[in-house]
């Protein structure tokens, strides 16, 4: 739901909600979203009340709601971290946050781990059911571990482009019994037919936030040149299984070792793929479709020499 933050178009609340209920009768149940995202918090907190209302209390429980605690660096006392959350409780219209991700700008500031202390604090006073990162890489974790922090899932950019989650952070999270939720994966809409076979896009035409964001890191990972080659072989595979690019692209990270999930953004009200993405649950990818976009891959450049672990891009 970071589309419904700004920077994506102009989201109506009454057709965000509206479609809302069309995402979850289409079995899309579970929504990611932030207490940074703008009003995404009231309108999964809007949403519940009007499906509870509609169709009985007993619907609630088929949805998850992901939210993320995403506090300015600085001191993080008990008060700081419980006023945080009892407003996300408040905004989701929830008793507990089924997961809470936390993420942290700044390393140097430590206080990262007081935050952790309280958060699992709440967590077993039952305002959190499962406790959570985003963005923070391996060093940090091992950090955690070590302090005896138990996560459940990290969530972090990996795509077909973005691999680096695969260097050290999974061999870390098979360790230690962790998940990867997957964003970025379809590069903010760049992993589609409508970028295949086009000219490199001006700075005008990046229109959204995630464009903007994603053309950065292809051009980081190889260039517009070799995005399109990438491009040709995925429609390649996308025409041999029946699909689109964006389920190629989707399914490629599902089959990855942790991940649980991959998180595909919605502009709701504005765009609308749910059949399409639903194409990606019966789709297996063969030893040629994975040759075929390794032969590509390959000659990339390798971004965890260049940008860092997952979530440095961030620090």
């Amino acid at each position: 739901m970071w589309q419904v933050a700004g920077g994506h178009g102009q989201i109506n609340p009454e057709s965000a909600i509206s479609e809302m209920f069309s995402y979850h009768d289409s079995g899309f149940t579970t929504w990611d979203m932030a207490d940074i995202y703008g009003p995404a918090e009231e309108y999964i907190g809007e949403f519940r009340r009007r499906l509870a209302k509609q169709r009985g209390e007993h619907e609630l429980s088929k949805i998850q709601a992901l939210t993320k605690f995403v506090p300015n660096p600085g001191p993080m006392t008990r008060t700081i971290v419980e006023h945080h959350i009892d407003n996300s409780i408040r905004r989701m219209h929830v008793k507990t946050i089924d997961l809470v991700q936390f993420h942290w700008w700044d390393y140097n500031d430590t206080s990262y781990i007081d935050a952790l202390h309280h958060l699992s604090k709440l967590q077993d006073e039952g305002k959190i059911r499962n406790l959570a990162l985003t963005n923070f890489d391996t060093e940090r974790m091992q950090i955690m571990a070590e302090n005896g922090f138990k996560v459940v899932s990290n969530q972090v950019q990996y795509s077909i482009l973005d691999r680096r989650p695969e260097i050290k952070m999974t061999p870390f999270c098979q360790k230690h019994g962790i998940r990867l939720l997957a964003y970025g994966t379809l590069l903010g809409g760049f992993m589609s037919e409508k970028y295949l076979g086009k000219p490199e896009p001006t700075k005008l035409e990046l229109d959204t936030l995630s464009l903007q964001k994603y053309k950065n890191m292809i051009d980081a990972w190889g260039g517009w040149k070799l995005f399109q080659e990438l491009l040709s072989i995925l429609d390649v595979i996308a025409k041999k299984h029946g699909v689109s690019i964006a389920n190629i692209a989707t399914r490629y990270i599902l089959d990855k070792p942790v991940v649980a999930g991959v998180i595909i953004g919605v502009r709701l009200g504005i765009a609308d793929h749910k059949s399409d993405n639903t194409r990606a649950f019966s789709l297996q990818l063969d030893k040629q479709d994975n040759d075929s976009i390794k032969s590509v891959t390959s000659r990339s450049q390798d971004l965890f020499a260049r940008i860092g672990d997952c979530g440095d891009e961030y620090r």
